[in-house]
């Protein structure tokens, strides 16, 4: 039977580090948000960031850049905890994140796309979540090393953008590493 709601900074600080020491593993994780409409989902994309230690969020074209009040709104706060960078141009920020060792997944229901349980992670890894309604651009998936996708029980084809980032991130977080996981070998994924 579960006690009462934790309230003080300090209790709940020290149960999300004791597990995170005991099923998070390290890794820089990133995130770059491809177009996104949506200030609200921007700023709730800080919140995912930052409870997944993520290193940084990489923001492209017309997506929405603290500071911006929407953002604030569902950030509470996050936005300045979380470092950004922001690029006009998609294809500039992927070949950028690329020469910085970071190996891209598309989360995306593309040709090829492996189940998001099933990827075998990396331990520099950014996630290259597309625009709430066209995904990830045709251009930019082609220059990513893989994609995942999510499984849908229901008639919707898929998840809300900051739902799915936080989805995969946390697979890939609480995934143990595997010898053939590193920042220098890109995985070969596996259909499942």
């Amino acid at each position: 039977m579960p006690g009462k709601t934790l309230r003080s900074k300090t209790a709940i600080r020290r149960l999300h580090e004791q597990y995170a020491s005991l099923t998070g593993r390290e890794m820089t994780i990133a995130f770059l948000l491809q177009d996104w409409d949506d200030p609200y989902n921007v700023g709730g994309m800080f919140r995912v960031a930052d409870a997944v230690g993520a290193k940084e969020i990489i923001l492209t074209g017309h997506t929405p850049v603290p500071p911006h009040p929407q953002i604030h709104v569902t950030s509470m706060g996050h936005h300045r905890r979380i470092p950004f960078r922001y690029f006009e141009r998609h294809e500039e920020a992927v070949a950028r994140l690329k020469m910085e060792s970071y190996h891209l997944v598309a989360v995306e229901i593309a040709q090829d796309a492996v189940h998001y349980k099933h990827y075998p992670y990396p331990q520099k890894l950014c996630l290259v979540i597309g625009n709430e309604v066209n995904g990830v651009y045709n251009k930019v998936l082609s220059m990513c090393d893989g994609a995942v996708f999510i499984p849908m029980a229901g008639k919707g084809k898929s998840l809300n953008v900051v739902v799915a980032a936080a989805l995969v991130a946390y697979e890939a977080w609480q995934r143990p590493e595997r010898a053939s996981d590193s920042a220098e070998t890109s995985p070969t994924p596996s259909e499942p």
